[in-house]
């Protein structure tokens, strides 16, 4: 039987899976699926809706990567305060108005992002995250020695997750948590993730992890 070739127009990368579980991967693994799709002209989108504008340390996740050519397209929405793309020069349209809808953008959305971005880097948040994330894994690691019902903390940035043994246990402790004052939520089959805000501190980042550590202490105890 003749088999015929299925040419792939593209791939979708998302920097950290987030609703799945807050799964992570290495540099080394981006750099490869990057160079892959170099190599067969396949298009490479990196899904930056969730990841995008501060949250890991970098204005793009995708900058850890230490990419050797960057993404041909990025997209972005949420913290962005407008949803979007952007592109390298291969993919500028040769025609007028092949990127085209019936608004064509919100000039005011426009301007609420330039101003925050202003924000952002007056007041350094970027920076700020990636400081406050390596304060917030330290203390969620040491939560996860003297409890070994936590599992497998992880944070790029404040964009932060830990695993629990499993879904029961998890969603008890995400009540428990938010009885103690703190709005948590699960991703994947028995994680949990944190998702502060840009300005989010060391010092808010101590009340977190003081009433965090609580929490699974009355986990325990009911268990």
């Amino acid at each position: 039987m003749k088999t015929y070739e299925k040419p792939i127009a593209a791939m979708i990368i998302e920097p950290i899976q987030a609703e799945g579980g807050d799964n992570h991967a290495s540099p080394y693994y981006f750099k490869s699926i990057r160079k892959i799709a170099k190599e067969n002209d396949i298009t490479f989108i990196v899904d930056e809706v969730q990841t995008g504008m501060g949250a890991t340390g970098k204005f793009w996740a995708h900058e850890h990567w230490n990419l050797e050519t960057p993404p041909d397209i990025v997209t972005f929405a949420k913290k962005m305060q407008a949803c979007g793309f952007y592109h390298n020069h291969e993919y500028r349209s040769q025609q007028p108005f092949r990127n085209f809808n019936t608004w064509m953008g919100d000039p005011i959305r426009a301007l609420q992002l330039d101003e925050t971005i202003k924000y952002i880097k007056d007041n350094h948040l970027v920076e700020n995250t990636r400081i406050t994330g390596e304060y917030l894994l330290k203390g969620l690691r040491t939560i996860e020695g003297e409890h070994q019902i936590i599992q497998n903390s992880r944070t790029l940035g404040t964009f932060a997750a830990f695993d629990l043994p499993n879904a029961q246990l998890r969603d008890k402790l995400i009540q428990i948590v938010k009885n103690n004052g703190v709005l948590i939520y699960m991703c994947g089959e028995k994680s949990i993730r944190l998702r502060p805000m840009l300005v989010f501190q060391p010092k808010h980042c101590h009340i977190l992890l003081d009433i965090l550590d609580k929490s699974v202490s009355e986990l325990e105890k009911s268990m």
